[in-house]
């Protein structure tokens, strides 16, 4: 159980710092960086208190509770890549809006050339 909980503690500390690297280098901007951290965070503190842990395994009905662990970081990386999948999906629209503004800018920069 403890070999566990210090390979999350690890993981959960190489993402803050693969996380914070990036925003250092402009990889990722600021306000994405904030849901890695709040996800690796939560990991770090799950695996490094046994008590809060062990009391959420316990609601959750669950007798092992690095399994619990796993639950929960499973369900932090889906409310993340939700997040960005709605964001994704909103960037996408906004594209295809303005490619289709600028198609009809240039129909009428064309008409305008041709009516000359």
């Amino acid at each position: 159980m403890d070999r566990l909980l210090d390979v999350m503690a690890i993981f959960s500390m190489a993402l803050m710092a693969m996380v914070l690297l990036s925003v250092r280098r402009a990889h990722i901007r600021v306000e994405y960086s904030v849901s890695w951290l709040t996800a690796a965070a939560t990991l770090l503190i799950l695996s490094r208190s046994s008590t809060l842990l062990n009391w959420l395994s316990a609601h959750m009905g669950i007798t092992y509770p690095p399994l619990a662990l796993i639950l929960i970081a499973s369900w932090v990386f889906l409310v993340v890549f939700y997040r960005f999948s709605v964001r994704i999906s909103d960037l996408k629209d906004a594209n295809t809006d303005l490619a289709q503004r600028l198609a009809i800018l240039e129909y009428r920069l064309h008409s305008a050339h041709e009516d000359k």
